[in-house]
């Protein structure tokens, strides 16, 4: 597992690409220049690894766009200790990002193979959330909440409501919304029985599965 001074040039113009398209958080820039995103994919695009694209991985899905994961990592504003629920672990990739934000992250991820790959690859690189889960992100992980935020990485034809029972009061979700193209929606948890909602814009997800029984 190869990070060279090449590698680190390489995440440095990406995170000047990603400037330029409105990603202005600085602790956010920082994780992009830091994480060797060029390990958590297949090495035939290792040499794509630091374009702002997205590529396949295990399972026929995705590791988001760089662009993607910075933009769902500004919206939520993590601050250092927030508990956070990451629906759809992947990669590892928007996880490694949550730590570097200094979050502590709880992550479920619902494809086994993958679920396997990712826990056993990011503690290598010294990334150790809270706890992986394997299981269905539409039921959330009650034991642990209320979280401070929630992040979910694939689209989802609904807004599963375990999560939003799951935030604390003031905590927010963001969640891609649809089915071919998914809208962005972010939902800041008001009080008990009521949440603010807006809508970021297009994006483009693999689906959110559900367990099959």
């Amino acid at each position: 597992m190869k990070d060279t001074p090449k590698h680190q040039g390489l995440r440095n113009q990406l995170a000047i690409v990603l400037k330029a398209k409105g990603i202005v958080d600085e602790n956010v820039l920082n994780a992009v220049r830091k994480i060797p995103r060029h390990l958590f994919i297949d090495s035939s695009f290792e040499s794509h690894a630091y374009q702002d694209k997205a590529f396949p991985i295990a399972a026929e899905q995705t590791i988001s766009m760089p662009y993607t994961v910075a933009f769902q990592s500004q919206t939520l504003a993590i601050v250092s200790g927030e508990k956070i629920l990451e629906i759809g672990t992947g990669s590892g990739y928007q996880t490694a990002v949550l730590l570097e934000l200094k979050a502590e992250v709880y992550t479920i991820e619902r494809q086994r193979e993958l679920f396997k790959k990712t826990s056993l690859f990011l503690p290598k690189l010294g990334y150790k959330p809270k706890k992986f889960i394997f299981g269905d992100g539409y039921i959330g992980l009650k034991e642990k909440a209320p979280f401070d935020k929630i992040i979910v990485t694939a689209g989802a034809p609904y807004v599963p409501n375990p999560l939003l029972a799951q935030l604390k009061i003031g905590g927010k979700l963001l969640i891609p919304v649809g089915d071919k193209t998914q809208i962005m929606t972010l939902f800041t948890r008001k009080s008990a029985k009521e949440f603010e909602k807006e809508e970021l814009g297009d994006f483009a997800f693999v689906p959110m599965l559900e367990e099959k029984n």
